[in-house]
């Protein structure tokens, strides 16, 4: 197989799409132990960082299978979109995960925890699991998610933190959010308790004995974010400079414009610059990404931040690939815009599409999927 990533993620979707997809309707509440796991696609580390874009995936994928067939996977993708619109619409949702991260102080049930040291088998080997592998099921991410807040009664916060330490397709939506979900924060009233039966069932008898919590009640927030109002979306280049953060690098409808632009830079914040540190591995990944980027266009170059701010001053306005709400756009907010260089953020037309439907729950957001697909020709 190829040592590129983009040749490596394009590879690994079609051995799934072609065939294993068709297991994970039937298969994908198992988790059978991180050695079997071609029952799930294993590539949300190249969705997360667009090196596969989740319009592409679908629309591949139902260019092979009818979609009654592979209708769990579709909406699975589709809980991708919706996490991110979500959150595109509430950013302080995310301003206050980070207040309070930085005010919440780990105590001693955080550090047994974070050791492998609860007594809960099936705890303690996730842990285990998580920064070995830097990847968890998703199903032992919502048990995780569940021991963590109601049977250890430990911050939800500090344990979604620790996710985007470690996880290699660690995303500001999808994670943050699915651990309110099972907090009860999400969607108000309804919290997720594991069982020690359904772990039981669904990891091959390999857990399922421990005692958990039977009992619980949601968390509760005593107020409702506020939907932002849009912006001025953008969809074309308006300067012959463009930055690139390392969780938007898909390249097939970008190509002609990536190589119309005289400079392109390849930016990822170091964890001194970041609210959120993660481990080594994962940033390793993440500058791999970045260079086999760089392989592809020969006016791309990675740089380090310090270094891009000196490099724009020179220059009245920048294009920048619209980094979504997390670190990248935080960084961009607090540093490039509201200066003297014109930042111009470029967006996808099938995610700004898509964010409109977000403003509610998922349900809400499903019965438009069909009228999404049809928009831009999916299946």
């Amino acid at each position: 197989m190829s040592n590129n990533s983009f040749e490596q993620a394009e590879a690994e979707l079609q051995v799934y799409i072609q065939k294993d997809v068709l297991n994970y309707s039937r298969l994908r509440n198992f988790d059978f132990g991180s050695k079997q796991k071609n029952h799930v696609s294993y590539f949300s580390k190249f969705i997360s960082h667009r090196i596969i874009n989740e319009y592409d995936l679908l629309s591949k994928l139902l260019s092979i299978h009818k979609p009654e067939l592979v209708e769990k996977f579709v909406q699975e993708i589709f809980w991708r979109i919706y996490w991110k619109g979500w959150l595109e619409k509430r950013p302080a949702v995310w301003v206050d995960f980070i207040k309070d991260i930085n005010e919440i102080k780990a105590n001693k049930g955080v550090e047994i925890a974070l050791n492998s040291k609860t007594n809960i088998d099936c705890f303690d080997h996730w842990v285990f699991e998580l920064k070995q592998n830097n990847y968890l099921h998703n199903h032992a991410r919502m048990w995780f998610a569940s021991i963590w807040i109601f049977t250890l009664k430990l911050p939800w916060q500090l344990g979604a933190k620790f996710f985007m330490e470690n996880l290699m397709d660690g995303d500001a939506a999808s994670n943050t959010l699915s651990w309110r979900w099972v907090a009860g924060l999400q969607t108000k009233g309804k919290h997720y308790l594991a069982k020690p039966w359904n772990i039981a069932k669904f990891t091959g008898n390999r857990f399922g004995q421990e005692k958990l919590a039977e009992e619980s009640f949601p968390m509760q927030e005593d107020f409702d974010y506020e939907i932002q109002a849009n912006p001025d979306y953008n969809y074309e280049k308006k300067s012959d400079y463009l930055i690139l953060f390392e969780n938007d690098l898909y390249i097939n409808d970008r190509k002609k414009m990536f190589e119309s632009y005289k400079k392109i830079w390849l930016v990822i914040l170091k964890n001194s610059q970041r609210k959120i540190q993660l481990c080594e591995k994962v940033m390793s990944f993440k500058v791999k990404l970045i260079n086999d980027f760089s392989s592809i266009f020969k006016q791309a170059e990675s740089i380090e931040v310090n270094e891009l701010q000196k490099k724009i001053n020179e220059f009245n306005s920048v294009d920048i690939v619209y980094p979504s709400v997390g670190e990248n756009l935080d960084y961009v907010n607090e540093n490039l815009v509201n200066t003297n260089i014109k930042v111009n953020f470029i967006y996808r037309k099938e995610d700004t599409f898509c964010w409109e439907f977000a403003k509610k729950g998922f349900f809400k957001f499903k019965e438009n999927i069909p009228r999404i697909m049809k928009e831009f020709q999916l299946g």
